[in-house]
């Protein structure tokens, strides 16, 4: 996952981020963070952030 395509996860689940659980909702958070910083996401950070995606919006589309 290419640093746009990260930041572009991050600026969609946004709007969500009220709806989120609050353990979801901090671990949102770091990666907010994360992304202000211009950190590149591990592997595992990246699945998560996936996770929050498909569990709060929806399954990712192919080229998504």
């Amino acid at each position: 996952m290419t640093h746009a395509e990260q930041h572009a996860l991050i600026v969609e689940l946004k709007d969500y981020a009220r709806k989120m659980k609050r353990y979801d909702q901090e671990e949102f958070e770091m990666f907010v963070k994360r992304d202000t910083d211009d950190e590149d996401l591990d592997t595992l950070s990246q699945k998560k952030l996936i996770r929050l995606r498909e569990q709060y919006i929806g399954p990712m589309e192919e080229g998504t």
